[in-house]
């Protein structure tokens, strides 16, 4: 897709076995519930950083109407486009990149989630997504970011620079084995990936940059949002500083 748009690879990398990590499953839609609980309502319209397959976007759409999905991966978006032919879902996806996309219409629901902004790596470009998405948002509006929880993942790490852990899946033979390389100065995981199922495997790396809450706040404060709301997780679970991951919603005020 010869568009201009710059990717960085993560759907070729990922795509073969990213729904078999990231399944569309119940905890997809009670993140999904999550979000539409949050979503102002009157028909107002809904944006997606970073959509990937769609697993939040499709069932959110069942939920608040048509979702409009960015991401820079044609591979993930040719999936999110089998997905939402056959389940005649309400997204529409669009090639972009986030730390420079956006359209002419406004929205009161931003939401990018499962650490899309930290594959950002820089904070300036992070705060760039920040102050995009903020732009989008109406009066009223609220913007929803999950993202890695620096704290947490160094929990990961226990004081080391480098580890290694394996996640099995319910199937025989399947499961995740992850190594992770940490460069402090500049807040970067290198993480590589190998996905065993059926006797065979697949390997894709990614490079994040981990963030603070007290950092993402900082952006969002900065693009004139408020900070409302910080969790752990989807489950409603409060913020901990050894969560892996944390949510948190910012509204544009009316």
């Amino acid at each position: 897709m010869d568009d201009g748009v710059q990717d960085i690879g993560y759907g070729r990398a990922f795509a073969g076995f990213y729904d078999r990590i990231f399944p569309k499953d119940a905890y997809a839609d009670l993140a999904a519930q999550q979000l539409a609980d949050r979503h102002p309502g009157g028909g107002r319209r809904t944006l997606e950083l970073g959509v990937g397959t769609g697993r939040i976007a499709i069932p959110l759409a069942e939920r608040v109407g048509p979702v409009v999905g960015v991401d820079s991966s044609p591979e993930m978006l040719e999936e999110l486009r089998r997905d939402t032919k056959e389940k005649n879902a309400a997204v529409t996806p669009v090639h972009g990149d986030i730390r420079q996309w956006g359209d002419d219409r406004s929205y009161g629901l931003v939401y990018c989630v499962c650490a899309t902004l930290s594959m950002i790596l820089t904070p300036e470009e992070q705060q760039e997504v920040i102050r995009r998405a903020a732009e989008r948002l109406e009066p009223g509006g609220r913007l929803v970011v999950e993202t890695w929880n620096r704290s947490g993942v160094l929990e990961l790490f226990e004081g080391k620079d480098r580890t290694s852990y394996f996640v099995p899946y319910p199937e025989p033979g399947t499961g995740l084995l992850t190594h992770g390389t940490l460069i402090r100065e500049k807040w970067l995981w290198q993480a590589s990936h190998i996905w065993f199922e059926g006797g065979t495997s697949q390997v894709g790396t990614e490079v994040a940059r981990l963030t603070t809450p007290e950092e993402v706040d900082g952006f969002a404060t900065e693009a004139g949002l408020t900070p409302v709301e910080r969790l752990s997780d989807w489950t409603g679970k409060p913020y901990e500083e050894t969560a892996a991951l944390f949510v948190a919603t910012y509204a544009r005020e009316e």
